[in-house]
């Protein structure tokens, strides 16, 4: 049963880092390294080194078996770790694997922007169908109220660090509720999930500095929980990683 459900886990994954073993990870390394390299630029014998590595073949096969599991010749250790060349196919290596785990692992609808609601009709819309699995942050702001302005835009750049998040705005004006957001309270901040109200916060902009921006509102949402982890932070140090050595 468990040799079934890995053969169909590594299916699943075909074509991207299929093993996770360290038998695995060398033999999708080959493979990559095969694949990045240029046909005209290796000599034919080690063409042939590197294609026999890359192809364990069938695991029926005795011979197969064998060649799967064997140990890497020092011939084959000096072919994949051969100069500058092969620092930088591993980088692309790594990069690819990330981006790939970075794929199957991110789930649920993206945003990336702010949205702005017209009507009260599109708040409710808004609340009740979006995914329940999605964290609705609603702005409620009027033109010309202190703290609006830099509380948009600090959403704004939000809205971008956390694509997972919906940030949503809307004039006071346009809820139908115009008399419970009177200008005192705003700008107001109402924070939804699931079709319910989990955190809201009126004159917001009290708990901040004259001047704030997008990582002091950033701060004041992780205090409260209600940020979900930022993503693809591999992906980033591995890119930095790239250009360090570059």
């Amino acid at each position: 049963m468990e040799e079934a459900k890995s053969q169909s886990l590594e299916e699943d994954f075909e074509g991207q880092a299929t093993h996770t073993g360290p038998k695995g990870v060398i033999n999708d390394w080959r493979k990559f390294k095969l694949e990045s390299e240029d046909s005209n630029s290796i000599p034919p014998n080690k063409k042939e080194i590197l294609r026999q590595m890359s192809s364990p073949q069938s695991r029926d096969d005795k011979d197969s078996k064998e060649r799967f599991s064997r140990k890497m010749s020092i011939q084959e250790y000096e072919l994949i770790h051969q100069d500058k060349e092969d620092e930088n196919c591993l980088r692309k290596y790594r990069r690819q694997c990330m981006q790939d785990m970075h794929q199957k692992l991110s789930f649920g609808p993206r945003y990336g922007f702010v949205y702005e609601l017209e009507t009260g009709e599109q708040f409710l819309e808004t609340i009740e169908k979006e995914q329940k699995i999605t964290t609705i942050v609603v702005h409620i702001y009027e033109d010309g109220i202190k703290g609006c302005d830099a509380l948009n835009s600090s959403l704004t750049c939000l809205a971008i660090e956390y694509p997972m998040v919906k940030f949503c705005k809307i004039k006071a004006s346009n809820t139908g509720a115009g008399d419970r957001f009177s200008t005192d309270v705003l700008p107001t901040l109402l924070v939804y999930k699931g079709g319910e109200l989990i955190s809201n916060f009126i004159s917001v902009a009290e708990q901040f500095a004259e001047e704030f921006f997008a990582g002091d509102v950033e701060s004041f949402l992780n205090e409260y929980g209600l940020l979900p982890e930022r993503e693809i932070h591999g992906l980033e140090q591995v890119n930095m990683e790239d250009e360090d050595t570059e």
